[in-house]
C-alpha cells in the first residue's frame, strides 16, 4: 500500500522525508513524447536589466529581501525544532530565546526608561497606557539612550494631541511609516474613543480570561498601519508592566512578518495551525511563557539582536542558556 508523508507526497517522492528515512528516492521518469513545439525566439533588440529596486520591491512594493545567514548541515536533528538542520543555528535560537525571556523578567522586575512610568501604578491610566502604545509603535532606538526620540516627540493623551513624527528616529521594530504620517495614531484615538476609553478598549468583559483579553485586544487592534509586531509587543508590555490583564495564548503567525518567517524555518512547516502547536511545544519544554517566543523568533530571523530598551550591554544569564540549549538537545 503507498505511504505518504507529512508534505501530502508518496514518501518515496519526497526529497525531506526520503533522506529522514533512508528510503531510496524514485527516478524522475521524463516523458518520451516528441516535443511538439519550438522554444520562442527571443524579441529582437538587448534585453533591459530590471532595476536592482523593482527585483526587490517586485508588485507589491516597499518589501525588503534580506539573505538570512545559516549554519552548515552538521547532522543536528531535534522533534522540536524539525526544520533545523544546523547545531549552529538552533545554538544561536536558544541565545535569543533566553534573551527574550530575560527581557520579559526585566519589564516585570525593574523596567527600564520609559517602561518605568507605564509600570507606576499610582500614575494615570489612560496616561500609561497611551505611552505604552507610543513606545510599542515608534520602537526604542538601540544605543546608549534607547528612548530618546520617544521621550522629545511625546504627548499626553489628555491633550488630544499626536506627537510630531517628521524626522523621528524609530527602532527595529516600529510600525510607523514616514509616508502615513499621524493617521495611524488618529486611528489609534479614534478606536479608544469608540469604546469610551484606553481602559474599557483594552479590558473588555470583566469575566474575559487574560488570553481571551489578548486575543480579543489583538484583533481589534487591527489598525491601518499597526502591524502584528506592533500589536504583539504592545499587549505584552501591557500585561508585564502590571496595566491590564492580559496573556498570550498563542503567536498569533500570519502574513509577512520575521516571527512568522523565523517560525516557519525552525519548526519545518508552513501551516498556521501547526506552528502554534509546535511552538507551544518548544516554550513548554523551556519552561519559558509562549510569548517569549515572539522576540525570540524575531531577533533569530533578522540574524541581529533588537534589545527593545534594555541596552545593547544587556544579556540573559548562562543560565538560561544552558537550560534552553538543554531543551534543543545542545
Amino acid at each position: 500500500m503507498p505511504t505518504f508523508c507529512r508534505h501530502n507526497r508518496l514518501i518515496q517522492n519526497c526529497p525531506i522525508c526520503s533522506r529522514e528515512q533512508a528510503i531510496e528516492l524514485r527516478p524522475i521518469v521524463t516523458s518520451s513524447a516528441p516535443r511538439t513545439g519550438q522554444p520562442r525566439p527571443s524579441p529582437a533588440g538587448p534585453r533591459r536589466a530590471r532595476p536592482a529596486a523593482a527585483q526587490r520591491a517586485g508588485a507589491g512594493g516597499g518589501v525588503t529581501v534580506r539573505r538570512v545567514a545559516r549554519g552548515s548541515e552538521d547532522g543536528y536533528r531535534n522533534s522540536l525544532v524539525i526544520g533545523l538542520k544546523s547545531s549552529a543555528d538552533a545554538r544561536r535560537l536558544a541565545e535569543e530565546i533566553a534573551f527574550a525571556e530575560h527581557r520579559l523578567r526585566v519589564l516585570e522586575h525593574a523596567p527600564p526608561g520609559l517602561y518605568a512610568e507605564v509600570a507606576d501604578a499610582g500614575a494615570n491610566l489612560e496616561e500609561r497606557t497611551w505611552l505604552a502604545f507610543l513606545i510599542a509603535y515608534l520602537g526604542p532606538l538601540e544605543g546608549e539612550h534607547p528612548f530618546a526620540e520617544i521621550t522629545r516627540s511625546r504627548t499626553s493623551w489628555a491633550s488630544g494631541q499626536s506627537p510630531s513624527l517628521e524626522g523621528i528616529g524609530t527602532g527595529p521594530r516600529t510600525a510607523h511609516d514616514p509616508a502615513r504620517g499621524p493617521r495611524t495614531l488618529d486611528a489609534y484615538r479614534m478606536w479608544a474613543g469608540r469604546a469610551g476609553s484606553q481602559a474599557v478598549a483594552f479590558t473588555g468583559e470583566a469575566a474575559w480570561t487574560p488570553e481571551r483579553r489578548f486575543a480579543r485586544a489583538f484583533e481589534r487592534l487591527a489598525l491601518p498601519g499597526l502591524h502584528r509586531d506592533a500589536r504583539f509587543e504592545l499587549l505584552v508590555s501591557l500585561g508585564r508592566l502590571g496595566v491590564y490583564d492580559v496573556r498570550a495564548a498563542s503567536l498569533a503567525l500570519g502574513g509577512v512578518n520575521d516571527v512568522t518567517v523565523g517560525a516557519k524555518r525552525a519548526f519545518g512547516i508552513g501551516d498556521p495551525l501547526l506552528l502554534e502547536r509546535r511552538a507551544s511545544d518548544l516554550a513548554g519544554a523551556c519552561g519559558i511563557p509562549l510569548e517569549t517566543l515572539d522576540l525570540g523568533l524575531h531577533n533569530w530571523q533578522r540574524g541581529e539582536r533588537d534589545t527593545v530598551g534594555l541596552g545593547v550591554d544587556s544579556a540573559p544569564e548562562p543560565e538560561a542558556v544552558a537550560g534552553v540549549q538543554a531543551a534543543l538537545g545542545l
